[in-house]
């Protein structure tokens, strides 16, 4: 790391060798890491504790994931929408499909708001166009949109007094700050908080810590960095794969950041020269972050 913020190596916890997985989400509730493989079509659950692993297959691509509050079962974004999922009996039960939404798009990553409103952005098939849409789902059912245009929707975090919701736009290297209204669920201006340089790798999926610096997964960059507010990098996790993809900080005391990678992008060759590439990944760190947040429907 540039800046020794870890208390350990980073560690392989889990090769499973995901072609794209994403989504990490850690619930307090459970003490367990959920997170999927979304070209895979697969949720994980990981229980740090036991070791104990867990997989569902869809029939779909899945890409985000959240727990419910008070409520059996995760919410969840498949292909064409929200869903919910119940692990115990591998039940599915779709809830909305934003009919605006391109053939060719599918869901990307996800996460819930602090008052646990899921906020789940979406991309093209190919990950070539600017026809990404940023939706908020509350807990009544009711969905509607609040960014479009954008190329590959990762993201989002939030800032530590809530008032700014960061979204990555991978496709361009860049990750917006949008001022955001914690109580009505509503974003107010954007501006360009980070250009992400080529070398670095494009922003993936990102959480926030205690401190109120963000960590950001570098799909090409072989790592997540470590960001102050004012977007300068502090430290850096080197992965021993290119293709990072999302993070969330848990364990009991919410001080291992969790990070996913991705086998898809990856030629042959690349593939023998990282056979951990897929792998859900762990580093315990000096710092601490906050629990999944989940959804209030």
């Amino acid at each position: 790391m540039k800046e020794l913020l870890a208390r350990g190596p980073v560690r392989c916890v889990w090769p499973l060798a995901a072609e794209l997985g994403e989504g990490a989400y850690w619930s307090a509730r459970k003490q367990a890491l959920f997170f999927v493989d979304i070209l895979g079509q697969r949720l994980h659950r990981f229980d740090p504790d036991s070791g104990v692993r867990r997989s569902w297959d869809f029939d779909e691509p899945v890409s985000a994931v959240a727990e419910r509050a008070g409520k059996p079962g995760l919410l969840v974004t498949l292909r064409s929408g929200f869903a919910v999922f119940d692990p115990s009996d591998a039940s599915l039960t779709r809830l909305h499909a934003p009919a605006q939404e391109p053939a060719d798009n599918r869901f990307n990553d996800g996460k819930c708001d602090a008052r646990g409103r899921f906020w789940a952005g979406t991309t093209d098939m190919a990950c070539e166009r600017p026809a990404g849409s940023l939706y908020r789902f509350d807990a009544d059912g009711s969905c509607s949109v609040h960014a479009q245009g954008l190329r590959i929707v990762n993201g989002p975090t939030w800032s530590s007094d809530g008032r700014t919701m960061f979204v990555n736009e991978t496709g361009l290297g860049r990750t917006w700050a949008y001022d955001f209204d914690p109580q009505q669920g509503s974003l107010g201006p954007r501006r360009l908080w980070l250009q992400h340089p080529g070398w670095s790798g494009a922003p993936d999926g990102m959480t926030t810590d205690r401190n109120g610096r963000l960590w950001i997964a570098r799909w090409g960059g072989a790592a997540v960095a470590c960001h102050e507010a004012d977007g300068d990098v502090r430290a850096l996790v080197r992965l021993p794969t290119s293709n990072v993809t999302s993070c969330a900080f848990g364990g009991k005391d919410l001080d291992t950041l969790y990070i996913t990678t991705a086998r898809t992008g990856l030629n042959e060759t690349q593939r023998a020269l990282q056979p951990l590439a897929g792998g859900l990944f762990a580093v315990d760190l000096h710092v601490q972050g906050e629990a999944g947040i989940p959804f209030a429907g």
